[in-house]
């Protein structure tokens, strides 16, 4: 029986070493030999409901029921061309991926080659409107009036094709125009919303003048340079925002009569149909008052307030209303008013219609309407809550119907304009890459991409998915293993738990080796067991599932990711003596505190940055999970770091970016004169002119030193 053991082990050994092993240039994003080691993939873009493949040198149309391809267009039919209609000489255009097609009735694609935006008649092969580009901040163009609006030199512009127009003139680093604000909070991700017809264009503007500075600093410089940030803390003075409406036809512009902004905050901008209407989301500063209000969009008065939802702890309005294409006297909202994400139907005075669906699941996404059917088109993880799948809601029945391919895995969904047709991009943990175009009334698929395995020949370690009881004994928590390559029953193993662990982002879920991170995959390569667990606190589980974490964060995070720890030490393979910990900006919070709330269990960690004391948060993120240092200030003292640095007993090293915009390096730097006060002996290490992640090839080295830290501190077995 020892000889047999000896030659199944020697076969293994052998197996694994005439693989491929993979180095970081192959797995990590800013690897020189990253791009060929990631499935394989395709571009595409509607038109109307047609289908076109996009690629660097031509715009190919696929036939939805074969697959097959023909000729669009390509660059030679752009570039180097005299005489065009609007273009007085030749045009350079590099790549063909960003094209878009915005009318479904005419040959019309918009392009940009990054110093004129046009728009390109692919039949007549001519160009027929272009806009010359500025040097813009932000950029908002409309379809059907052709308007661009733009940010440049901290002005808002608009230019009607006729000519460009100044908006206003005390723009400046302290009063923001026409790009996002309160930090990319609320779903917000821009500044500038056109109405359907193009003629009036609401705006945020943000007054941040009493917001303190944090104090960044350029090293690049012969002496450095300050470069102040705008960041208001936890408790501290928040910026102000109102909302603007220009008119095209009048060429005026009014703000609307929403009252003082003071600690308030304005989010989900939308437009009725006819483009006479606006309708916000309003926010308190407590977060836990939310208001749907009407405005006139001519005069700026405020119309009506739709509805109020209001919570104990807090509501999050992160989608704006949509009107039914076929009903514009009624429109959709999104809410958890019920514990879970839902649609909820409404007419335009604010009367609710009904439920559109119900369930312990989460809406995740909505990808636009089925006109024809009068059915809305959904991504929702119903069927679990490690996946998301594609599906059909007739609204007047609420009756749901999937459309994906598989029913398993993770789907992404592009619809055509009119809802007939929909791009489903597909993986599963077994599956790297599908692309498929189906009908949404039928179950007919046209598969476009099968992708083969990048890693095929190469040492690849064993990826399986599981749960355990979450700290309060009932909760089902997923959880993602990684073991090592070649991996061993018999023996025991060094374990890096990797964690996240804060709201609106989750690690496990039905894709590609349940969505591993690439690193993980190294680590395993080198004799390491990973271990990913989603705690409570994390998104798409429901209301009570995120907000069990409300004041008081890092207490039932860290308890649940014990509850995982236990689990690995009754595993023989993993060996207890030898768990590590890593994490990046909640993961790195969350590293720090296992490192010096369990300092027997973690010997080794490795936080990047972290926060440390949620008192140098933003107001938005930090008073929506913890309310204000004034109002808690139990739960911030029991949150903080800085008062846990005399726990440390492992090694820690502790990496940020110099210039973080997000978690700023007063985190660290006082954690690490706590530690310094106490005795205890971190490692710190700084990347200058990064923000909160690593850009580039810079991830790479990173990533060696993440890895390497270890290699010298976990890896080795005690004597």
């Amino acid at each position: 029986m020892k000889i047999k053991a000896f030659l199944l082990c020697l076969v293994v050994t052998m197996t694994a070493s005439a693989q491929k092993s993979f180095t970081l240039e192959d797995l990590n994003f800013g690897g020189k030999n990253y791009r060929n080691m990631v499935p394989q993939t395709q571009y595409h873009a509607w038109w109307g409901d047609e289908l076109v493949r996009l690629d660097k040198e031509e715009c190919r149309l696929v036939n939805k029921k074969t697959g097959r391809e023909t000729l669009l267009f390509n660059l030679g039919d752009i570039n180097n061309k005299a005489g065009y209609v609007v273009v007085p000489g030749p045009i350079t255009l590099n790549s063909l991926y960003g094209a878009s097609f915005p009318y479904a009735d005419k040959p019309l694609a918009l392009l940009d080659n990054g110093t004129e935006r046009f728009l390109f008649d692919f039949r007549k092969k001519e160009i027929v409107w272009l806009l010359k580009k500025q040097q813009e901040t932000a950029a908002e163009w409309n379809a059907a009036s052709r308007a661009l609006a733009y940010v440049q030199d901290n002005q808002l512009f608009v230019n009607d094709g006729q000519e460009a127009r100044q908006l206003t003139t005390d723009g400046s680093r302290e009063i923001v125009y026409g790009q996002s604000v309160h930090r990319d909070e609320f779903g917000i991700s821009k500044g500038l919303f056109w109405s359907p017809d193009g003629q009036r264009l609401a705006f945020y503007r943000m007054d941040q003048s009493m917001v303190k500075d944090y104090p960044q600093v350029n090293i690049f410089t012969r002496e450095a340079d300050y470069e102040p940030d705008k960041y208001p803390m936890a408790g501290e003075t928040s910026h102000k925002v109102t909302v603007g409406v220009y008119d095209l036809k009048t060429r005026r512009t009014l703000y609307l009569q929403a009252g003082d902004p003071t600690d308030r905050y304005f989010t989900n901008i939308s437009w009725s149909p006819d483009g006479a209407t606006i309708y916000m989301f309003e926010l308190n500063r407590n977060q836990n008052d939310c208001r749907l209000v009407s405005y006139n969009a001519a005069t700026g008065a405020r119309l009506k307030e739709l509805y109020r939802e209001t919570h104990d702890k807090y509501v999050e309005p992160m989608h704006p209303i949509v009107f039914l294409p076929w009903d514009a006297s009624r429109f959709l909202m999104q809410s958890q008013k019920d514990g879970y994400n839902h649609l909820y139907l409404f007419d335009k005075q604010g009367k609710e219609i009904k439920q559109v669906t119900s369930g312990k699941w989460v809406v995740e996404n909505v990808l636009g309407f089925d006109r024809q059917r009068k059915a809305i088109i959904i991504e929702s993880n119903e069927l679990s809550p490690v996946q998301k799948n594609l599906f059909s809601v007739n609204i007047a029945t609420g009756k749901r119907t999937r459309i994906d391919e598989t029913g398993d895995g993770w789907h992404s969904g592009q619809l055509s304009a009119s809802g007939r047709y929909l791009r489903d991009s597909y993986s599963s943990p077994t599956v790297p890459h599908n692309i498929s175009v189906l009908e949404t009334a039928k179950a007919a698929y046209t598969r476009l991409l099968t992708a083969d395995d990048p890693w095929k020949g190469y040492n690849v370690p064993e990826y399986s998915m599981g749960t355990v009881k979450a700290a309060d004994g009932h909760t089902d928590l997923y959880y993602r293993m990684v073991k090592p390559v070649g991996f061993d029953p018999s023996k025991k193993y060094p374990t890096v738990v990797y964690v996240y662990g804060g709201p609106h982002a989750h690690n496990v879920d039905a894709r590609w080796h349940y969505a591993s991170r690439s690193w993980e995959t190294y680590m395993a390569q080198k004799g390491y067991l990973l271990f990913i667990l989603d705690n409570r606190g994390s998104e798409n589980r429901g209301r009570a599932f995120e907000q069990a974490t409300f004041r008081h964060l890092g207490t039932v995070e860290a308890e649940d990711q014990m509850q995982g720890v236990k689990f690995l030490q009754t595993l023989p393979y993993v060996d207890s003596d030898r768990i590590g910990v890593h994490g990046w900006s909640f993961g790195g919070y969350m590293t720090i505190t296992l490192m010096t709330h369990y300092p027997e269990v973690f010997k080794v960690g490795v936080a990047g940055g972290p926060v440390i004391d949620w008192k140098y948060y933003e107001v938005m993120y930090g008073e929506r999970y913890m309310d204000t240092p004034q109002s808690n200030p139990e739960g911030y003292e029991q949150a903080s770091l800085l008062r846990q640095a005399k726990n440390l007993k492992g090694k820690l090293q502790i990496i940020i970016g110099y210039n973080d915009k997000t978690c700023v390096p007063q985190h660290s730097l006082s954690f690490l004169a706590e530690c310094i006060k106490a005795g205890t002996q971190p490692d710190f290490f700084a990347y200058p002119g990064e923000p909160h992640n690593m850009r580039g090839h810079q991830s790479v080295h990173l990533h060696e030193r993440i890895t390497q830290y270890f290699e010298d501190y976990l890896k080795p077995l005690k004597k």
